[in-house]
């Protein structure tokens, strides 16, 4: 049996589209474990984006930024530097440091050799192209959330224990709320008492319904009483949290299909949105992540969460490439502000500048 709770929600707010370019803008410990949720912000998202995400995202770039700049910088004299086989093998060394992978690296070589091969060029001249080469790598055709055609919008988040997940999901919750939608919340790890503790404060801090069940309840029926609810008064926006550790991938997978049918059997193609959050700070092991995820919960987005924490930013790069999914969301610190929509350009040019 599930239960819910109803929090006053802020109805004062602008209404921004539920697909927005901006910003999300949210609250963090990107710890998944952590109860420590600081009360949301009411900076308005159109707001903050004015303030740059490039800004964010090279605030959160940081390590990977000064471990990449001091590398390739290494590698170049006042007067600069001939690119040969030596030059480039050198630069190939220092582009995997980020767990980018090899053939992200490769590509990246390959494409400096192209462009300047037997040429004396300058620490800048080579910054710029990886920054563009990084960019046109990324490119991906959209990181805005499907929307239900009718009908409130379901998004369930799945990811292992500990990679962030329930804490994104009070961040995204957060930004949807503020921006005028309404949103309920659904605790569908009912196997760890922390997650649905820690979703339950985002819920009275946000001000937003949240469903819970009993301790090790059937999740399925919590993802439908959550979308029940969310019928019932008019929401938004289910968004509905999911088991981050089951026994085995076959477990895995009949409790997501469960999932899926029961909330189908409400709204039609519901869920619209799964997306997968993946610790960036895990490096390589993120792409393990992915692999053991992405086809069995049918993926549709990707949050990399942690990204602040992390000298290895570049692990961005393999993921997209290998599962062929978007990119939507990073979260940049443990700010306010530091969950945004993923943007190639300012992720490529923040790595470097």
């Amino acid at each position: 049996m599930a239960f819910w709770r109803s929090k006053k929600a802020n109805t004062e707010s602008p209404s921004d589209p539920l697909v927005s370019s901006e910003p999300l803008i949210s609250s963090d410990s990107d710890s998944a474990d952590s109860l420590s949720t600081p009360s949301p912000s009411k900076t308005n998202p159109a707001e903050a984006a004015s303030s740059g995400v490039f800004s964010k995202m090279r605030g959160a770039l940081t390590k990977t930024r000064q471990a990449l700049g001091t590398d390739i910088r290494d590698l170049f004299k006042a007067d600069g530097r001939l690119v040969d086989d030596e030059f480039l093998k050198d630069l190939f060394e220092r582009l995997i440091k980020t767990d980018m992978g090899v053939s992200p690296a490769e590509e990246i070589r390959d494409q400096i050799a192209k462009k300047h091969r037997a040429r004396v060029v300058q620490l800048e001249e080579v910054l710029e192209s990886i920054t563009e080469q990084i960019t046109e790598m990324l490119a991906q055709d959209s990181t805005d959330l499907a929307v239900a055609g009718e009908g409130p919008t379901v998004i369930l988040v799945v990811g292992v224990n500990g990679s962030g997940k329930t804490t994104s999901i009070g961040k995204l919750a957060s930004y949807l709320h503020r921006s005028g939608k309404k949103v309920v919340l659904g605790a569908g790890d009912t196997f760890r008492a922390a997650a649905v503790e820690q979703l339950t404060v985002w819920a009275g801090r946000i001000g937003c319904d949240i469903v819970t069940g009993q301790h090790e309840a059937d999740p399925a029926s919590v993802a439908f009483q959550t979308v029940d609810k969310a019928i019932e008064i008019g929401a938004d926006i289910a968004i509905i949290d999911t088991a981050g550790r089951l026994q085995t991938q076959s477990n895995l997978m009949q409790q997501l299909d469960k999932i899926r049918r029961v909330i189908g059997k409400k709204i039609e193609d519901a869920p619209h949105e799964v997306l997968l959050v993946l610790d960036a700070t895990a490096g390589q092991n993120a792409i393990s992540q992915a692999s053991g995820f992405s086809d069995v919960a049918q993926c549709s987005g990707i949050v990399l969460a942690k990204l602040d924490g992390s000298a290895k930013g570049g692990v961005i790069l393999p993921i997209q490439k290998q599962f062929g999914l978007p990119v939507k969301f990073v979260g940049l610190g443990e700010g306010i502000e530091d969950l945004a929509k993923f943007d190639p350009e300012p992720f490529a040019k923040a790595l470097f500048q």
